[in-house]
């Protein structure tokens, strides 16, 4: 092969030469001692506790100072055929339905009707009162809002069943001591209490809902439930995740109000895995069995978020690409 003469020829052989670059040493950020305090809040206060967990769950021990035996996955085998177990999770659906399916469903047309109409027709004053009146029960102690429902319901005392004895019905239902009925009351009172926060959340993101979109929609006719349909609902998708993944965790792992109303009764018709696993953990003594039932919650949670995270992805995909 001839030598290259031209400048041309001489330039195109230099290139055909790989060039070595000098390898550049591996520096730490500084901006990772950022995470540093992050990194041991969540080490201290999820991950050990987590491990350790999982650790209790793998032997058979009744706590304190009680002997501890490995017994492996034994004690997951068990949660197989334990019928409350499985009744728990049966009653963690009914849960989602009333603190994430009916709450998100009415604290939308709530929001919507504050905004879209109170607002306008009454003033701003009047729809932030009745938007804090709605979240009221979320900043009320559970224990005070569980002694209201507990006399509200009371079979003998209590206010339902005094105006159900006004109005001739002789023997009215034991609301929270049947177990027909203790659930349905139970669910009753998480929608009262939950309703409050997606009104809130649904009000925020209407803020930044261009108002000239809704003016524009007036102009051409449209009524308030098509305005509902065509502007309200895509501008607050975002904010509609948040609230389906944060009232669903919520309603997996819902403790307190099962604790103060039913304790899992009549019947564990109102029992949750939380409570199951409290239940087990300190009540019967079954350290191991109830770590077991708290692991797999655990699990069962994080699977849920993730689902729900992957549908806001690929939504926001969508828009992005504009379909």
């Amino acid at each position: 092969m001839p030598a290259p003469t031209s400048a041309a020829g001489t330039r195109e052989a230099q290139q055909d030469v790989p060039v070595r670059r000098p390898r550049r040493s591996w520096r730490p950020s500084p901006y990772w001692w950022y995470l540093l305090p992050g990194g041991i809040g969540f080490a201290a206060i999820i991950g050990v506790p987590f491990v350790l967990n999982i650790w209790y769950s793998l032997h058979r021990w009744k706590g304190g100072n009680a002997p501890k035996r490995f017994v492996g996955l034994e004690n997951y085998q068990n949660l197989m055929q334990d019928e409350q177990f499985w009744l728990s999770f049966q009653n963690s659906v009914s849960m989602i339905v009333a603190m994430v399916i009916v709450p998100t469903l009415i604290g939308l047309v709530l929001a919507a009707v504050l905004f879209d109409y109170v607002g306008k027709h009454f003033g701003s004053r009047t729809a932030s009162f009745l938007r804090a009146t709605y979240y009221l029960p979320q900043i009320l102690p559970v224990s005070v809002a569980g002694i209201l429902w507990n006399w509200v319901l009371n079979s003998q005392t209590g206010a339902v069943n005094e105006i159900l004895r006004g109005l001739g019905v002789d023997s009215p239902p034991n609301w929270l001591g049947d177990p027909g009925t203790a659930m349905p009351s139970v669910m009753l009172v998480l929608i009262w209490m939950q309703i409050g926060y997606p009104t809130v959340i649904f009000m925020s993101a209407l803020q930044r809902v261009d108002p000239e979109l809704y003016e524009a929609a007036e102009l051409d006719g449209a009524g308030w439930w098509r305005r509902f349909r065509a502007i309200t609902l895509p501008q607050i998708k975002p904010e509609t995740f948040v609230v389906s993944l944060t009232c669903t965790i919520a309603a997996l792992k819902v403790f307190a109000p099962i604790y103060v109303l039913t304790r899992g009764g009549p019947e564990a018709s109102t029992l949750v895995p939380s409570y199951y696993s409290f239940l087990n953990f300190f009540d019967k003594s079954k350290v191991g069995y109830g770590s077991a039932i708290a692991t797999v919650l655990t699990v069962v949670i994080i699977v849920v978020a993730l689902v729900i995270q992957l549908f806001q992805n690929l939504s926001a995909k969508r828009e992005e690409e504009g379909r």
